[in-house]
């Protein structure tokens, strides 16, 4: 019986993780067994964690670059491990430059293709930039391409973060989505909260009386994907985050920064920070704090975690040396 795999696609600080942890709740509600594949730019593990602490779901990770090129070779592994646990069905979040095709691609090499069925790819858009990224990234057309195959693969698009912007602009992102893709799902969404049970209950059945698979309703024909300029492997340089760099930024032993601190580094790092995420230590609180800067905004969340605290940092042609410099001045 082949799990079905449900794909989240979209750019950095869209919503990905948010909905794959609605996801997974919803999933355990209706008493699926979810698995995870959850790939990472940064060579810390942030969003892994914030699973681990919220669901406990079977996870697997790939670190520091994307399952579409540097990873691609050990996707198949991931992806079995995840598939001896015997998982109901599996959730992979790409990362904010992957092509969701090329892992639609993936899924029908050998090992792969008579075990899972890609059932779904949902992308989520961040309304506030999203009509914004063509003459942000003008000068990166590779990437540009990218976020254009992150539309027009979805079975179900989400312009996320409606909350925040305006009824005129969320139709405008409408008619640009329909440029590229004129049969997807579009739900405007807060929080990435929209209604799963289209997606999850045929699963449920399916993991249940495991009925013949074309009992799913798959709006993706797997196979059939061409290979994007973005992603073509022969040359680094063809990769859609050529210019993307991750920079880890550790805590000195034992020093801490406040709220105010950490937030005006990063509105003074904003024009060249595309995300930054990580756990930090803050003068007032006795346990580390999850911070998450996205979209020009910073966010804060409790943490049980107990290791030592970083930040990773992803923009466009970091400085890295400039970058941590600064962050070192920090805490003189």
């Amino acid at each position: 019986m082949k799990v079905p795999v449900i794909v989240l696609s979209g750019f950095l600080g869209s919503g990905k993780t948010t909905l794959l942890m609605q996801m997974l709740n919803e999933s355990k509600a209706r008493g699926l067994r979810p698995g995870v594949l959850m790939n990472e730019l940064g060579r810390q593990d942030v969003d892994g964690r914030i699973l681990d602490e919220h669901n406990g779901a079977a996870i697997e990770r790939l670190l520091d670059g994307c399952v579409c090129c540097s990873k691609k070779e050990e996707l198949a592994d991931s992806l079995k491990l995840l598939i001896k646990q015997q998982p109901d069905l599996i959730y992979i979040e790409l990362t904010g430059v992957a092509n969701p095709e090329e892992i639609a691609d993936a899924l029908t090499e050998p090992g792969l293709l008579e075990s899972m069925s890609l059932q779904q790819i949902i992308t989520v858009l961040d309304s506030e930039h999203t009509l914004e990224y063509n003459s942000i990234f003008s000068s990166d057309k590779e990437l540009v391409i990218t976020l254009r195959k992150q539309m027009e693969a979805a079975d179900y698009v989400l312009i996320n973060k409606a909350d925040l912007v305006s009824s005129s602009t969320l139709d405008k992102i409408e008619k640009h989505v329909r440029k590229y893709n004129d049969k997807a799902v579009i739900t405007r969404t807060v929080h990435s909260r929209f209604d799963l049970s289209k997606l999850l209950e045929p699963i449920k059945a399916y993991a249940r009386t495991g009925a013949a698979a074309s009992s799913f309703r798959i709006l993706k024909s797997i196979g059939t994907v061409s290979h994007s300029p973005a992603h073509q492997q022969p040359s680094p340089s063809s990769r859609s985050f050529s210019r993307i760099r991750t920079v880890t930024l550790p805590f000195p032993s034992s020093k801490r920064l406040s709220k105010a601190q950490l937030e005006r580094f990063m509105s003074e790092w904003s024009k060249h920070l595309l995300r930054a995420k990580g756990y930090v230590s803050l003068v007032d609180q006795p346990f580390a704090m999850l911070m998450q800067f996205a979209g020009k905004r910073t966010y804060w969340e409790p943490s049980e975690f107990q290791g030592a605290p970083y930040v990773v940092c992803i923009g466009i042609d970091l400085d890295q040396q400039r970058l941590e410099a600064e962050w070192k001045h920090l805490f003189t």
